[in-house]
């Protein structure tokens, strides 16, 4: 009877190994998926009996399957051009939470968004990440699930700075003025201004400029502007601003919404750095800019390498709204795997290592991407042929006992 519970060990291991293979087949398609293999062990019996030399004697009992190995090798990355979408390209796990509240791992990125904003797997656990505030990314913080609804705001920001970049005709007269330069500025409470600079020649290659604001904008302010800064620039015999001298600086003070004063350096860069000119040609502005920002509303987002959630609002403002986490550990392999794509830790894995991607031994994430399972069909159809030989092999061996055992019993009639 021993024969026949070997035998039945080998049916056994070869049914365990189709069974992994069709596992394997079937989650060919499955993102983040890892292909599994079995390892095998053979049993034998404790030794009782030496030959000659003292060598034990032994008898094979037949085979055991001794352990799953998962294939962690990174598949191939497709991308999908959904920006909750995301893969890890190197070592790591992106970081879950179920509604038990326990953290769970996974390699498949095919993230959406729940009715909330907050980015989710397919399963419906939380994807996440390190917060921000402000637009910083606090990475020393608990971790917290990530949101990326399109509800959120930017805060606004006052423009300190202004910068103008023009030319001013050389051919004009003395008393003459330049086509005026016009840009929009931002208060603390993100209401728009816009500046209005104008130019007026007082002698060759030297003109002034004044800077200012509709009345309307400020507390007590009378006529239709109201000067808010002036000063004079200086050019040589080549068209190069060679000084600038600010008679009054760019003030802005009550303002009519409340908002806070406002003090603004430019607009012309520096003698060494200028960005206007004066040579023979039409006075024209060919760009402003300023480094204030309205509140504006989310608008888009994308991921970066490092896992930053990026977002881009309707005041053109470009601010993180966090930081995807990456996990790693001591041993993959002690991961269990508990479906849907998810792992979790154990004694033996280790716990986990959370922190930045590309830092510490953590892969890279590649956003708008997804990993697909990196199942080899060819290398699974071969595997197969092998455990149908196997399965065959051993049915073969228990036909063989039976009819020996058969053959015994009919010495015995």
């Amino acid at each position: 009877m021993g024969s026949f519970a070997t035998a039945l060990s080998g049916l056994n291991a070869a049914q365990s190994m189709l069974a992994t293979i069709s596992n394997n087949l079937a989650n060919m398609n499955t993102d983040g998926y890892k292909d599994q293999t079995l390892t095998f062990g053979d049993i034998y019996a404790q030794a009782t009996q030496t030959n000659g030399s003292g060598d034990p004697i032994q008898t094979g009992n037949g085979v055991t399957v001794s352990g799953t190995d998962s294939n962690f090798g990174e598949g191939n990355l497709s991308a999908t051009g959904i920006s909750s979408n995301m893969a890890l390209s190197g070592n790591g796990f992106f970081v879950t939470q179920g509604v038990s509240g326990l953290p769970n791992y996974t390699r498949s990125g095919d993230f959406t968004t729940n009715s909330s904003g907050f980015l989710v797997t397919p399963g419906g656990e939380l994807v996440m990440g390190f917060p921000a505030t402000n637009g910083v990314v606090n990475a020393s913080a608990a971790l917290q699930p990530l949101n990326v609804a399109n509800g959120l705001t930017s805060p606004p920001v006052a423009s300190t700075t202004i910068g103008v970049t023009a030319n001013l005709d050389s051919n004009t007269a003395v008393g003459g003025t330049a086509t005026a330069s016009s840009l929009t500025v931002y208060d603390s409470l993100g209401a728009a201004h816009t500046l209005t600079v104008s130019y007026t020649m007082t002698a060759p290659n030297t003109w002034t400029y004044s800077v200012s604001i509709p009345s309307t904008d400020v507390t007590g302010g009378t006529g239709t502007s109201t000067v808010v800064g002036s000063g004079t620039l200086n050019f040589n015999s080549s068209g190069q601003l060679t000084s600038t001298s600010a008679v009054v600086p760019i003030s802005i003070p009550n303002l009519a919404d409340g908002a806070a004063s406002m003090s603004l350096t430019g607009p012309f860069g520096t003698a060494t750095n200028p960005t206007i000119t004066q040579t023979a040609g039409a006075s024209a502005t060919s760009a402003t800019s300023t480094d204030g920002y309205a509140s504006g509303t989310l608008s888009s987002y994308a991921i970066q390498p490092d896992g930053t959630v990026e977002g881009t609002f309707s005041s053109g403002q470009t601010l993180a709204l966090g930081q995807v986490a990456v996990a790693t550990f001591a041993n993959n392999q002690g991961l269990s795997n508990v479906g849907n794509n998810s792992y979790q830790a154990t004694t033996a894995s280790g716990q986990a290592v959370v922190g930045v991607a590309g830092t510490g031994g953590k892969g890279t994430i590649v956003g708008g991407s997804v990993e697909e399972s990196n199942v080899n069909i060819a290398s699974e159809f071969s595997n197969l042929i092998v455990a149908q030989q196997s399965y065959g092999a051993n049915a073969k061996s228990i036909t063989t006992l039976q009819q020996l055992s058969q053959a015994a019993l009919a010495m015995i009639q």
